[in-house]
């Protein structure tokens, strides 16, 4: 197990901005960042990350924490994994107590597959390496395709054997499941019970995800057998999920946020070589069609991609329907492509880094301008191919989500195809009308099939939402500013020398969390919401422990669920960032108030709730049998009125005070 100091070192040496930064693409807002959401798919930003306070808010998924629970939630990595994460990343040397053998045990599945996945990645390293027959026949291969030894190793690049079971034998013999080597797809288990491997004979590209995590392989065979594929993927599995990976991100990953753009190509070779060549913000969709998911992943870091395609021209018709799904997600799309006969692999390799980089900028067009000189190739002079690639056209820009931009795309249709602006607005209104028109009958079955719940009425909505939003204030006090040491007034009643009683005040110097939980014990009173009473639990425990308040230190003992509320509270005026009042010439109202008057504000007021739900108690059990009893009720009620109204002057009087 970690030692607590490695722990503690990881905490204090990790940035939670810059750790996330590897993953989502940040943005300043005031001292904040904020960008797209990693765990939702939308276009405007509701994550937000805060570098004073450490911590992270996803306000469309509800998520939250610190940099820990980022990579829990992220990369799905064990608290132990993102811990060895994070200190891998800062060259912090990890502490271990000795493992038992009932913890290996339990590890879960998808920890075993990836374990499995690494050992073959560092085998069919090995065996590319050092032996004859990897050196003969895989990096002999690697070496006409010309990459370096140093590319080599970067991307992993490897060799599996021609045995037929040659990886299985060794990863068994390792101690290695053969459960797992099945469910990662590694081994095939025949009929009759005998095993062999599924990449026999071919050389290896590992598959990484964003974090470096290895996920599965991409295999190529090199001999002439027609009856295999040339290239095999790793099959489906609980860590593999080909429709979200880009082969290559994890090294594209920071090149990807400094340059502003994303290349995408179709192969790994397209992918290693343009790395080698210098250009590192590449990725590919591994042979697949491009999915929305995969997509999603590239917004996360730009809002801007450049198709890289082959010089074939059938492939071009093709791969071009990839897109409207780019379109789709709201992002900026430009196409590249490349002499008859070359594609980004054979141009990198030939080219140098200079003439590279020069093509890739002055052969980009904008999508709309490759399409229609696609398009114009294949129409020539037919009205009525014109017609239809004017259609398909008009279908692109409609995928558009932003309008301003579906109008500029309007104007350069009209422009490069000679036909008038209002016949294609035309044809844009009707396409939009449909799509809102499918997605009504889509609301209104997704309505049927919802059940029909009675809503509650408004007094009892009220009830629920003020002591619900008063326990989160006391939460709030308590996370913001429970280990402050504020000045309280209280107003005491004292006899004058006259004997009349007169209220004098009197104040208090004590922390924060002192008062609340002094005031709270004093009336009696328990936290209504049980995450609200668990973390008021913690808290006090926590101040009675720690001098100061660390967030980070707090939030390492918290469960998922309480830490979404807490950093939620948190994140609560960063979260008023996202709406950019500003530039909407709204200006919000900052909280000014002086802490004392706030906490005591809080109190008084739940106090207050308290009274009022007596009275009403009260009322509801009165029984009309008798008149004593009502004469008793009226009396209670009477003296618990006297009290608000108590209550009523005090918090004037806190209010007069600090003012």
């Amino acid at each position: 197990m970690i030692t607590r100091e490695t722990i503690d070192k990881v905490f204090e040496t990790a940035r939670v901005e810059e750790v996330i930064g590897d993953f989502v693409q940040l943005k300043r807002a005031g001292s904040n960042y904020k960008g797209l959401s990693p765990f939702s798919d939308e276009r405007s930003p509701s994550f937000m990350v805060s570098p004073v306070k450490q911590i992270w808010k996803d306000f469309s998924s509800g998520k939250g924490g610190s940099v820990v629970t980022f990579l829990m939630e992220h990369e799905h990595f064990t608290y132990p994994e993102a811990i060895r994460y994070l200190a891998k990343k800062y060259n912090i040397e990890i502490e271990e107590t000795e493992v038992s053998q009932e913890d290996r045990l339990e590890a879960n599945e998808k920890e075993s597959l990836y374990l499995v996945s690494e050992f073959a990645k560092s085998y069919f390293q090995e065996t590319l390496l050092n032996t004859e027959e990897g050196k003969a026949i895989g990096l002999s291969y690697f070496k006409e395709r010309g990459f370096t030894n140093e590319t080599i190793a970067k991307f992993g690049l490897g060799y599996s054997p021609e045995t037929w079971d040659a990886f299985t034998k060794e990863a068994l013999a390792k101690g290695y499941q053969l459960e797992f080597l099945e469910k990662v797809g590694l081994t095939i288990t025949r009929e009759d019970g005998k095993h062999f491997d599924r990449f026999k004979g071919r050389v290896m590209f590992p598959i990484q995800s964003l974090s470096g995590r290895n996920l599965g392989f991409g295999g190529r065979i090199l001999t002439n057998d027609k009856k295999a594929a040339k290239y095999l993927n790793s099959p489906e599995s609980a860590i593999y999920h080909k429709s979200k990976v880009l082969y290559g991100i994890f090294h594209a990953k920071q090149a990807i946020a400094k340059q502003n753009n994303c290349y995408l190509v179709e192969g790994y070779t397209d992918v290693i070589q343009l790395h080698q060549a210098g250009v590192e913000n590449v990725v590919a969709s591994s042979g697949t069609a491009l999915t929305p998911d995969q997509i999603r992943l590239i917004n996360r870091l730009t809002k801007n991609i450049t198709v890289l395609f082959d010089g074939d021209a059938a492939g071009l018709r093709a791969s071009v329907r990839g897109i409207d799904l780019i379109l789709e997600e709201g992002m900026n799309v430009k196409v590249c492509t490349f002499p008859d006969g070359e594609d980004p692999d054979s141009f990198a390799k030939n080219n140098s880094y200079e003439d590279l980089v020069h093509h890739l900028e002055n052969n980009s067009k904008d999508f709309i301008q490759f399409k229609a000189s696609l398009l114009m190739d294949e129409a020539q002079n037919d009205p009525i191919k014109k017609a239809d690639l004017i259609r398909d056209m008009v279908v692109s820009i409609s995928k558009i989500p932003d309008r301003i931009k579906r109008e500029i795309y309007i104007q350069e249709t009209s422009r490069i195809m000679d036909i008038s602006e209002q016949v294609l607005l035309n044809t844009l209104a009707q396409l939009v009308q449909k799509d809102i028109s499918e997605a009504g009958k889509k609301l209104k079955q997704d309505y049927k099939a919802l059940e029909v719940v009675k809503p509650e009425t408004q007094s009892q909505q009220d009830k629920v939402n003020i002591v619900y939003e008063l326990e989160r204030k006391i939460i709030e006090m308590l996370l913001l500013y429970g280990s402050l040491e504020a000045d309280f007034d209280d107003f005491i009643l004292k006899a004058n020398e006259e004997g009349e009683m007169i209220e004098e005040k009197e104040t208090n110097t004590i922390k924060v969390y002192q008062r609340i939980y002094l005031s709270l014990q004093e009336d009696e009173v328990e936290l209504a919401n049980p995450m609200f009473r668990e973390i008021y639990t913690d808290l006090i425990a926590y101040y009675n422990q720690n001098e100061e308040f660390n967030i980070e230190h707090y939030l390492m003992q918290l469960s998922a669920e309480h830490s979404e509320m807490v950093t939620d509270i948190l994140m609560l005026e960063e979260k008023e960032l996202l709406h950019n009042w500003e530039a909407k010439h709204i200006y919000v109202k900052t909280k000014t108030e002086n802490v004392s008057q706030y906490v005591s504000e809080i109190i008084v007021s739940l106090r207050e709730y308290l009274i009022n739900k007596l009275i009403m108690d009260l009322m509801q059990s009165y029984s009309s049998d008798g008149e004593a009893d009502l004469e008793e009720l009226k009396s209670t009620i009477n003296d618990y009125n006297k009290l608000k109204v108590n209550l009523t002057n005090k918090i004037g009087r806190i209010r007069s005070t600090y003012l």
